[in-house]
């Protein structure tokens, strides 16, 4: 029955990571009605959320081994022809600063709050919702070449914001986006271009509790289950996702949302 439990939580992280639904904030509700030790294994939290990295890395492929290409290649002959790729990774690290920084600065006091008062993470989920319903007449014309450094830093404070639980990541940085007019499908990419360096500095930081642990046979193949569920499931829910990005009906996730943030107020208030 254990291996069932990981691979369902495998696929929780899959589904909810690339939506815009937060998937931290369904952690912290499903592991205060099911008060499983499982969801407080950060170890078993990193390796999830490698798999969801390397489903949207294999995804964005393309794209990355275009920008680390150019990047250098800029470097090293200051090509005119890769200077649209090397602005667009400093716009990267741009946009991924202010959440570095309230990482940082605030993730444990914001643990130690919501631990308390788990009611806020339905707050989150309504915030999210009603930053979508925002973009739901957007329709931006900007593409990779015309995001600014205003942008970036617009966006990454939408990003920053995802800090807390309930609030989606993906959800404030394509609203973040679609605001600072950006087109969708330009929007969809520069949001999960920003999810890799957040998601590898996340893995980064609790990597010395994974090294610390022993692990038997068992825990090895519990791990892999799950994170085999989030890997496909992340495919899968990214898929989806960019469709409805391109159709322009992102607002459809506030019903959803609504109803899960009153769901949860309703319990933990």
């Amino acid at each position: 029955m254990d291996i069932i439990k990981y691979i369902i939580l495998g696929i929780l992280q899959g589904i909810t990571e690339p939506l815009p639904i937060s998937s931290s904030g369904h952690i912290y509700i499903i592991k205060a009605i099911l008060n499983t030790d499982i969801l407080s294994d950060l170890s078993l939290e990193i390796f999830l959320n490698f798999a969801s990295f390397i489903a949207i890395l294999l995804i964005f492929r393309k794209d990355v081994w275009s920008l680390i290409k150019g990047f250098f290649t800029y470097l090293s002959t200051k090509g005119k022809e890769c200077k649209e790729e090397f602005k667009y990774c400093w716009l990267l690290v741009l946009g991924t600063i202010p959440v570095g920084i309230l990482g940082l600065t605030a993730k444990d006091a914001m643990e130690t709050l919501l631990s308390k008062n788990i009611f806020l993470v339905g707050i989150g989920f309504a915030v999210t919702a009603i930053a979508l319903l925002l973009v739901m007449r957007t329709n931006g014309t900007k593409k990779d070449k015309d995001i600014t450094i205003k942008d970036a830093i617009v966006i990454g404070l939408y990003q920053a914001i995802a800090i807390v639980p309930g609030i989606s990541r993906s959800g404030m940085t394509l609203v973040g986006s679609l605001l600072s007019g950006l087109e969708n499908k330009t929007a969809l990419k520069y949001s999960f271009m920003l999810y890799l360096p957040v998601s590898v500095a996340t893995m980064l930081t609790g990597i010395s509790e994974v090294a610390a642990q022993t692990m038997d046979f068992n825990h090895i193949l519990f791990y892999a289950a799950g994170m085999l569920g989030a890997g496909i499931f992340t495919y899968v829910s990214y898929n989806w996702l960019s469709k409805i990005v391109e159709k322009g009906k992102l607002w459809r996730f506030s019903l959803y949302l609504f109803a899960v943030a009153l769901f949860t107020i309703m319990l933990f208030i």
